[in-house]
């Protein structure tokens, strides 16, 4: 490690441990955090990265709306979803039917694997280099599921559940996984079959903005390639655990700051 690599290692564990739980708010992440239970903890860490995209207040008023409609128990709400009545809402551009077939596909989730784990880990191989082809399972899964259930994909669903094999750099999907397969202050930990190694960088635009920066990517625009680029690159510096550096990354972007 060179001069350069080891000032850049020095100040990226610098923001990291600067960046701890008092410095989650606001963050879709402050949503799975409201509860203790890890089923609960799992699906609605699983919901507030769906909705996790645009501008942060709004986000945080979408999530704020799903914990009243789930009346603050959301594995019991989607448990027992058949029963229910009531009303969901837009966001961006998942449209209010969109909004229901979520809920309606975790339902079967539930009942067939009895958690999200169980449903990614029969997609997932120890052998791959990273999560690419565990995703695709896991989303082809949803996607087929909504198609069978409801006759077609519209464009929100289709956004919900990337494919990486299309380009996407499956932010959202790539955040849940960091929450569910990291542990420390911010993310839980709980699917501990899967080493934070295989873990691939979520990345918008202040995650693709900073690192083209930092030199950790050459690529110009965000697709699962960079995702990968810049997991590589930060590999250099936590071999183990790369994305663990992606919360201070990304919130120094957002919050603009100065790396």
């Amino acid at each position: 490690m060179n001069l350069k690599q080891k000032s850049l290692k020095k100040r990226l564990e610098y923001h990291y441990k600067a960046f701890d739980y008092s410095q989650m708010r606001p963050d879709p992440l402050q949503f799975p955090h409201l509860f203790k239970d890890e089923r609960n903890i799992e699906v609605m860490a699983f919901i507030a990265s769906v909705f996790a995209y645009g501008n942060v207040k709004q986000i945080i008023n979408s999530l704020n709306k799903i914990l009243l409609i789930v009346e603050n128990k959301p594995h019991n709400f989607i448990i027992n979803i058949g029963k229910s009545n009531k009303k969901f809402f837009t966001h961006r551009f998942y449209s209010e039917a969109d909004v229901r077939k979520l809920f309606f596909i975790l339902n079967f989730v539930y009942n067939e694997f009895d958690s999200l784990k169980n449903l990614f880990l029969t997609g997932y191989n120890d052998q791959h280099t990273n999560l690419k082809y565990a995703i695709v399972n896991f989303s082809n899964y949803f996607l087929g599921k909504c198609q069978k259930e409801f006759g077609d994909i519209s464009r929100g669903i289709k956004f919900m559940f990337p494919l990486p094999e299309k380009g996407s750099a499956c932010k959202r999907m790539n955040l849940f996984l960091r929450w569910m397969v990291r542990k420390d202050d911010l993310d839980f930990g709980l699917w501990k079959e899967i080493p934070t190694s295989k873990l691939v960088i979520p990345v918008d635009t202040h995650i693709a903005k900073i690192c083209k920066q930092l030199k950790l990517t050459k690529r110009k625009n965000v697709s699962w390639k960079m995702a990968e680029e810049i997991t590589e690159n930060l590999k250099m510096y936590d071999s183990r655990d790369p994305v663990k550096y992606d919360f201070a990354l990304c919130h120094i972007g957002m919050r603009k700051l100065n790396f």
